[in-house]
């Protein structure tokens, strides 16, 4: 089975469907006998997914930076917490833990890893396939923005498929898994 990276937000955001859409996911990761790999907070959708992966059985594992720990956002309840020193060193031990990356619905953060992690595979430092879960909607502006950097020849439309996307937990889970097989 898999790790699946997770990136997304420290908060709930107001759409409830943002929150469905975090624990489906986490009990499906769970369910389907994968690994969760996220940033380690307890709080928001970030919370919410590890607490649904956890309660589903499944394995999870925390990244989180040793200040962030301190000022107490750790969730102290996962399979495996990883204490690093830095933002940078949380991104690279996420993405060294994982098979898989997907994107929820977040705020800046979660954006930088997005498009930090497609443009290592854009350089060719892994060939790992990546997602955003588009619940409700959420990113259809950016997917939109994205095509229209390939109409306008700033991104290869290979580059631009090399995103997946899907509106349900379910949906993106099976498009990863089967470029995984692939």
């Amino acid at each position: 089975m898999a790790s699946i990276c997770v990136y997304l937000g420290s908060r709930d955001g107001e759409d409830p469907r943002h929150r469905e859409a975090a624990e489906a996911l986490g009990r499906l990761i769970a369910q389907r006998g994968h690994t969760l790999v996220y940033g380690g907070a307890r709080v928001g959708l970030m919370g919410r997914l590890a607490d649904a992966a956890l309660a589903a059985g499944g394995r999870v594992i925390g990244v989180m930076p040793r200040h962030l720990v301190a000022r107490e956002q750790a969730h102290l309840g996962l399979s495996e917490l990883i204490r690093v020193t830095d933002m940078h060193e949380r991104k690279a031990t996420m993405a060294a833990h994982a098979d898989a990356f997907i994107a929820l619905p977040g705020g800046i953060g979660t954006l930088e890893e997005l498009f930090e992690i497609w443009t290592w595979r854009y350089l060719g430092l892994h060939d790992k396939p990546l997602g955003v879960l588009d619940s409700g909607g959420f990113y259809a502006p950016l997917l939109g923005f994205l095509d229209g950097t390939v109409s306008a020849g700033f991104l290869d439309q290979r580059t631009r498929e090399q995103l997946l996307s899907a509106a349900s937990p379910q949906a993106l889970l099976d498009a990863l898994e089967g470029r995984l097989a692939g």
